[in-house]
């Protein structure tokens, strides 16, 4: 009998934490594809990710002086873009990859946002800062990726003001035929040979789809941050249902 979609997927991560656990894998991940991480990114979303970030920005309204952390910063474009909306206000980006921040403190150096922006090494799992610190705290494309993304978005809560913000824009599932279709096919089939057609990396890109099947849906993920005790939570679906951004406030 033929495997399902998830019964693979299911399969792969087996496999995979039979070797290492999920954190260090994701890690060996991005560590190898960091030099190609923001092409490959312009590729695979046919440059979508920006007008996402961009939705999200809006929708976030962020005022001069607000200061934020961007969890899972990868190579700062994110971090860069809260920089750049603040104007005076501090921004920290964190990340577990040595090489991802490389890259990223280059384009931060390249923007003359050095002295806006600290990068520093760390898990989002546990993150280094006091209570109360922050006016946002945002993750993109890292939730997925996480071992526990309850953890996570506690942590998150825990380290922005009352009132403050909790952000996360994300990869997620379309819903409606044949857009969802032509996306898995697209997903499962084509992207993990563009991997490697451009980036030299066959298996990394494998894992992509694997961790969007095993992630939350969009009103799944909603729930979560209802859970977590985020209010006035918002699901928004993002071209065609392929991304969403959530944001919740924590209460007052």
């Amino acid at each position: 009998m033929k495997r399902n979609t998830s019964d693979q997927h299911v399969g792969v991560v087996q496999e995979v934490e039979k070797d290492v656990p999920k954190e260090q894998f994701v890690q060996s991940v991005f560590e190898s594809i960091a030099t190609k991480y923001d092409v490959m990114n312009d590729i695979l979303s046919f440059r979508r990710h920006k007008a996402w970030r961009k939705f999200a920005m809006a929708r976030m309204d962020m005022k001069q002086g607000e200061n934020a952390v961007d969890i899972c910063c990868g190579t700062c474009d994110w971090t860069l873009s809260l920089a750049e909306a603040s104007g005076s206000g501090k921004i920290i980006g964190l990340d577990f990859s040595p090489s991802m921040l490389e890259v990223g403190r280059r384009k931060v150096n390249n923007h003359k946002l050095a002295e806006n922006i600290t990068l520093i090494e760390g898990n989002a799992m546990s993150l280094p800062f006091e209570d109360h610190k922050f006016d946002y705290a945002t993750i993109g494309f890292g939730l997925r990726n996480v071992p526990d993304l309850v953890q996570v978005l506690h942590e998150m809560k825990r380290v922005v003001k009352p009132g403050g913000m909790v952000v996360c824009l994300e990869l997620s599932k379309p819903t409606w035929q044949p857009f969802k279709g032509i996306y898995y096919f697209y997903f499962e089939k084509i992207l993990p040979n563009l991997g490697k057609l451009f980036a030299s990396r066959y298996e990394q890109y494998k894992w992509l789809p694997v961790s969007v099947s095993l992630f939350p849906g969009r009103d799944e993920l909603a729930k979560i941050f209802e859970q977590v005790g985020l209010q006035h939570v918002e699901a928004h679906p993002l071209t065609g249902g392929i991304a969403a951004l959530h944001i919740g406030i924590k209460e007052i």
